[in-house]
């Protein structure tokens, strides 16, 4: 199975230049059954990720584009009357994928944008009183443009704390900006990507991240973590139990990727920032702290005991 961890990564870091880390902490969020949310500057690689994750890991996915005039029925689907059966039907949406692209999803209305929420919390959508269950896995990932953009609609805090992990790409350096000029058109080579995992691996993992042994010093440290964030002045509001589960599972799916079944705090602090950033705000009225510069700061305030 480290095989097969070991490509992964390697197939990814091959399509997207420059950027390791991110993409373990992409792969890190997947396996730990969570949502991902890519926020940058367009044309730096954010669809071309979410491409490449779903094709590595081999997931039949749908991409929907999110704009101001979509509609939560054309998400979840809805129901149509059979004329000769005399009863209504439901025909399913683009969101019964094993792995759904969000694209720009910051660029649709509240209403629509509301439409994931049940989905990525308790894996079904409900449609005129009846629940229908999603595939398994059921993995969002949404793209989304800064929101200082024109067109764009924020994301709200309940629709934010589904998100496992947020990440940001970034401009790549010199030398990954040059292979990349110089070199074969993403698209391309997205078109050459082959699975690099099979369902029952994917699964097999999943159940694995779930055995890396937590001991009570990595428990104690995470809780501090937590406790500061609660009565610091600089956080508007401290994390909520959800947000310390999210950290403790995305460590340990970091730890699986690094070949340990033993969680260690740089695990920890290797998540810490995707994983809480974007669940701390400011007590400030500033509005200049972001959440990667509040993440740093609770890394900074609270010492490995």
């Amino acid at each position: 199975m480290e095989n097969a961890i070991d490509r992964l990564i390697r197939e990814a870091s091959r399509i997207i230049l420059g950027k390791e880390h991110t993409v373990r902490l992409a792969i890190a969020c997947l396996l730990a059954r969570g949502h991902l949310l890519v926020e940058d500057l367009p044309g730096v690689g954010k669809t071309t990720l979410a491409h490449l994750l779903a094709q590595l890991l081999g997931l039949h996915y749908q991409r929907i584009q999110f704009t101001s005039d979509l509609l939560p029925a054309d998400i979840i689907g809805n129901s149509v009357y059979d004329r000769e059966e005399g009863s209504f039907s439901f025909h399913p949406g683009p969101v019964f994928s094993q792995l759904v692209l969000a694209d720009e999803i910051n660029r649709a209305t509240p209403k629509a944008q509301s439409a994931l929420l049940e989905a990525m919390e308790e894996q079904q959508v409900t449609v005129d009183g009846t629940s229908y269950p999603l595939p398994t896995p059921f993995f969002v990932i949404a793209t989304q443009n800064p929101a200082h953009q024109i067109g764009t609609f924020p994301l709200p805090e309940s629709q934010l704390d589904r998100f496992l992990m947020r990440l940001q790409l970034g401009y790549p350096d010199a030398r990954s900006e040059r292979l990349l000029l110089a070199g074969e058109d993403r698209r391309e080579l997205l078109r050459q990507v082959e699975p690099c995992l099979d369902l029952q691996q994917l699964q097999a993992l999943q159940a694995q991240v779930n055995k890396v042994h937590v001991a009570d010093a990595i428990l104690d440290y995470c809780q501090e973590l937590l406790s500061f964030s609660r009565s610091s002045p600089r956080f508007n509001h401290g994390l909520s139990p959800r947000a310390g589960l999210a950290l403790l599972r995305s460590a340990k799916a970091w730890a699986l990727l690094s070949g340990r079944f033993q969680l260690i705090p740089e695990d920890v602090q290797a998540v810490l920032p995707a994983t809480v950033g974007h669940r701390l705000h400011s007590s400030s009225d500033t509005g200049t702290d972001e959440g990667a510069a509040l993440a740093r700061f609770l890394l900074e305030s609270v010492a490995i005991t």
